[in-house]
Formats: structure tokens, sequence, C-alpha cells
């Protein structure tokens, strides 16, 4: 069944995050809006949606949308999901999922009781590489686990970019420090223990805004890091698992459709697996249709949200930064 999808905004992570993946599925792009209604027009001609509204509330009480995609800045996901779960419309709500705790709390509290979900978009957790990394560490493959890595860097955004903005919800914490966090998680759901955060520090850009960000943390005898850059001379997203037997390494487990490998070295050898460069944001669409249409079950709901975005406000409090 056709999915028809509301977008709220003209951002431009939607190429990849919901365009390329609706096209490959067959679900249609039926309307947009944006702050800015020219954006929204040129947006529309490019990517082929259907209409374009005047307003977020216009795309969310269209009766031709049956699903939102919200890829707004940080500060505004968790009102328009709200609205978005008033209308009973389920939201594919880009990461994070609200700017705190509190936020979201209210959102899964909203969400459970409406029955409308508003999934979180982690589509790195979707991936065969992400699943493959999971694998190891659950089957003990690598033995005893060590030490966790995740490393977040990329390039700095212009000086106009949100993610330079405290009042919307920025940072490399919110923006990158999200996915490491969220990964430290499930590493930890597998070995039976809680995160618990042991140090953490940041480099402001402006007042509470942090362009570098590294968390430590213990999970059992464990350690785990989350290490974010927003100014980094190039773009790196790798995670490394270390345990008694044995290490792993995916290369790019935010963009597997440009490095699909999973480098695996114990004491007989170093592998190298290629996991398939099929987008995650195609298999996290797939998966969130499956959901909506058919009740299909997915890895993350609105508990493991109001989670994830606890640990980010505890990583912003313990490196000496107010919470968004």
């Amino acid at each position: 069944m056709t999915l028809r999808i509301g977008v709220l905004g003209a951002s431009r992570i939607a190429e990849s995050a919901i365009v390329g993946p609706a096209e490959e599925l067959g679900h249609r792009l039926v309307a947009v809006a944006a702050r800015d209604p020219r954006r929204a027009a040129a947006f529309a001609e490019k990517y082929g949606v259907e209409r374009v509204l005047g307003g977020y509330d216009e795309v969310i009480a269209d009766p031709d949308v049956d699903v939102v995609y919200n890829p707004l800045a940080n500060a505004l996901h968790a009102l328009w999901n709200l609205a978005a779960v008033a209308a009973g419309k389920p939201v594919l709500s880009e990461k994070p999922y609200a700017r705190n705790e509190s936020e979201a709390r209210e959102v899964a509290e909203a969400s459970a009781l409406a029955g409308v979900p508003v999934i979180e978009a982690f589509h790195y957790l979707y991936h065969p590489v992400t699943r493959r990394l999971l694998e190891l560490i659950g089957a003990g493959d690598l033995g005893e686990l060590r030490e966790v890595t995740v490393s977040m860097e990329m390039p700095a955004p212009t000086d106009d970019d949100p993610r330079w903005s405290y009042e919307l919800a920025g940072g490399a914490l919110m923006d990158l420090g999200c996915y490491g966090l969220h990964f430290i998680r499930r590493v930890a759901a597998l070995t039976g223990a809680e995160p618990v955060i042991t140090a953490a520090r940041a480099v402001e850009r402006s007042p509470g805004v942090d362009a570098d960000a590294t968390v430590e943390l213990a999970v059992g005898d464990a350690r785990a890091v989350s290490v974010n850059s927003m100014t980094a001379d190039d773009y790196r997203f790798g995670i490394t698992v270390v345990g008694s037997r044995g290490r792993a390494f995916a290369h790019d487990f935010i963009r597997p459709n440009l490095d699909d490998r999973v480098t695996i070295t114990t004491d007989t050898g170093t592998t190298v697996e290629r996991l398939g460069t099929r987008s995650s944001y195609s298999y996290q669409l797939e998966a969130f249709a499956a959901h909506v249409q058919h009740g299909a079950p997915l890895p993350v709901d609105g508990a493991d949200a109001v989670a994830n975005m606890a640990l980010v406000d505890a990583a912003y409090r313990a490196a000496g930064l107010p919470p968004r």
C-alpha cells in the first residue's frame, strides 16, 4: 500500500532521508510547506512533491496526508510532533525526538494515549552494518566486552545553520552525540548493564552551544566513549567495538551506502564483511511503513526516545552545559 507523505520544511536532509526512499519504495510525497514559500515551491519542483501548502499546520490537516515527516530544527520537533498526533497522523521525526527529556516524555505520552506512533528517525539502526555489530556483541563473538567508541565528526556547518543556535536546540551532542549515546545504550541492553556517564567535556562555539563534545561512560566493566565534532576536516562516522577475543570496526555506520564495510579481527585473522550499500533511510522508511500499515514491530519507540533524551541531557550537565 502506498503511503501519502506530508513533509514539514524544505531541509537538506530530506533528499536522502525521505525523497529517495519514497521513490524507491513507491510512496508519494503529496504535500510540503516551509517558512519560506519560495523554498517550498523549489523543493516541490525539484523532488516532485504534488502540492505546496501555506504552513505546517495545513500539511498536517490535509486529508490526503497519511503520515508526516518532520525534519525541522530540533526545537520544533516536539511542537509539530504533538500537532500531528492530535490530528491522528503518524510521524517519522528526525532525531533528536525533542529538545530535552521533558518534551520527549510529553510527546511519547501523547503518542501512546492517542495510539498514534511518533518514531525517532535513527536510520542507522535498520541497516545490516549496525545489526551485524550488535549481533557480534550479543553472540559473544568478540568475547567479553571491553570498549566501545562511537566517532561522529563532520566539517563545520555554515554560520547561519540552526545547529549553531541554542534557541533552536543546536549543538554537537544534539546533532551527533544522540547517535553515539543511542548505540551505546543498545550495547548496554545486550550486556544487561545500564550506561553510566563517568566524564564529559565540551568546547563551546557560543554560550551553551557545543561545537565538540566527548562523553565517557561505564557499561558494566566496559568503557564506552561518544566522540562528537562539528569542526572536523572531514566526515568520519565509525564505531569500534573491542572485546577480550577480538574487535570489530564499522567504517561508516551513518552512510553505509558509501562504505558498507565491517572489519572483524580475532585470533584467527582479519575479515572484511560488506553488508550492502542500500541506504539506511530506505530500510527505515520500509520498516516505518510496515509498522503504520500492518503493525510490524520497530526497534524504537517512545520509551526509547525518552531514555535517549535523558542521557543527552545528563551528558550536557556532566560537561557543564545546560540541556536544551
